[in-house]
């Protein structure tokens, strides 16, 4: 599937695409793909306002939070599979309301389930209600005269279901959108680098960990949602820690084995990249796959660097055994950007990244993922109730704020070779409509003791080690 005809996109909703290899075959542009609206439900996020949860009542609040992202994911598929021929008050009385409905009920059982141990938490009742979102925008599909040449099907708006293998009935899709993706040659570079102080850190420390060739895929987040099956809603690439899924225990993760070659137990995942060419995977009627939205071939990394970097100002201290970070946000496209933070951009072009767009590869260029993550902790915790508060990134002068440590920090950085003009998409839950800005990279620390003093030594000396 390819991004059809490219005119200079810019960063302009429903313009086309295109790449040197269409202007030097000559190729003329495809006609403008008519405009259609898309909607999603728009939902207060409980998870970030839940800074404070006892830990007896940690396990029902996630699985309520677990509980109600399945409630979105299925208003969504509601709303998607009717399209835009539903009326407004169709929306609200089929759809809205009862979702608010049932959110309201979660949130009772959470601030329930919090007020038997601790403080009950105000002003949550105020999140149970749900909005439309709309993204009016051209569908990023193939180009029409390549599909009807080569027999395939355009990847359908909501209200449209394809047939799956089978003869099933694949679940309506949405996104990506061309306004989603830009030609990266006409981004400007936008990166700068401060000179790091006297004082500062300027080792690194590397796992080598593969490029999951082992196929490690579940669509769990042990983090977010422990102990719940296809917590996430979208598939997961792991690296590292062969063990993780969402019932695994920090005994499971200690235990397990590793594609880490220096025997780091650490567990390294993010959503998986999908080429939108009309191809199934074979989790087509899955959840986390076809059921959740995500469809396509998923593509294996060309590379993945993870790398351990120090502070501009100053020596980092050893992270703690078992911290969680989790960088990014998925619900971004209907959170707002505030805890957005995935880089996307092409080899050879790195000083050039982009949070909300995917990127246009010129030909012999990979794009490219970056995930740079939190490098300051509190000193006392390995996570938090909403999984942020815990940690944080630097202050603009490299220094962490009050009451936190600089530790080393993890950048994650994954390559994959794609047919210049091609369609991708990141997985996402399904009413992110897979946006670019919703990707997100997770992080448990499995080091051993020793291992952890010898990456800290290595960037605290200037070393490059790994």
């Amino acid at each position: 599937m390819t991004v059809a005809g490219v005119a200079a996109m810019g960063v302009g909703a429903g313009a086309l695409l295109m790449t040197d290899n269409d202007a030097s075959a000559g190729q003329s542009a495809t006609p403008r793909a008519a405009v259609r609206e898309t909607l999603t439900i728009k939902c207060p996020d409980v998870s970030i306002r839940l800074t404070r949860v006892p830990r007896q009542a940690q396990p029902t609040v996630d699985d309520e939070l677990a509980r109600m992202d399945s409630q979105v994911a299925q208003a969504y598929q509601q709303l998607a599979t009717r399209g835009s021929s539903a009326s407004d008050d169709w929306v609200k009385t089929r759809v809205l309301e009862p979702l608010s409905t049932r959110r309201r009920s979660a949130i009772i059982r959470i601030t329930t389930t919090i007020d038997k141990v601790a403080s009950r938490p105000q002003g949550l009742s105020s999140l149970a209600s749900c909005t439309v979102q709309r993204d009016t925008a051209a569908p990023a599909s193939a180009d029409a005269n390549a599909d009807a040449s080569a027999g395939t099907t355009a990847t359908p708006a909501p209200g449209g279901a394809t047939p799956a293998a089978g003869g099933q009935q694949q679940q309506p899709q949405s996104g990506p959108q061309k306004a989603d993706f830009v030609d990266i040659r006409r981004v400007r570079p936008n990166v700068s680098k401060p000179a790091p102080k006297r004082n500062a850190s300027k080792g690194t420390f590397s796992s080598r960990c593969g490029r999951n060739g082992n196929k490690h895929f579940n669509p769990d987040n042990v983090i977010v949602a422990p102990g719940v099956s296809n917590g996430a809603h979208h598939m997961h690439d792991y690296v590292g820690n062969l063990a993780t899924d969402a019932f695994s225990s920090d005994q499971d993760l200690a235990a397990a084995g590793t594609t880490c070659s220096n025997g780091d137990r650490s567990t390294h995942y993010w959503p998986v990249l999908r080429l939108r060419d009309g191809s199934d995977e074979k989790d087509l009627n899955a959840d986390g796959g076809g059921k959740d939205g995500n469809v396509g071939r998923i593509l294996q990394p060309s590379s993945v660097k993870l790398t351990f970097r120090g502070s501009p100002v100053g020596k980092v201290t050893a992270m703690p055994k078992f911290l969680r970070i989790i960088t990014g946000d998925a619900k971004s496209f209907t959170n707002g950007t505030a805890n957005a933070n995935a880089s996307w951009s092409c080899t050879g072009f790195e000083n050039r990244q982009l949070k909300d767009k995917y990127p246009l590869c010129p030909r012999g260029s990979d794009v490219v993922r970056t995930f740079n993550f939190q490098s300051c902790w509190d000193g006392k915790n390995t996570d938090s109730a909403n999984h942020r508060a815990h940690v944080a990134f630097a202050q603009a002068d490299g220094s962490c704020a009050q009451g936190f440590r600089a530790v080393p920090q993890l950048v994650q950085r994954i390559t994959y070779k794609v047919k210049p003009g091609s369609v991708f998409a990141v997985d996402s839950f399904p009413e992110q409509l897979h946006k670019p800005v919703t990707d997100h990279g997770d992080f448990i620390n499995v080091m051993s003791s020793r291992l952890m003093a010898k990456a800290v030594r290595c960037i605290n000396n200037g070393s490059k080690c790994g």
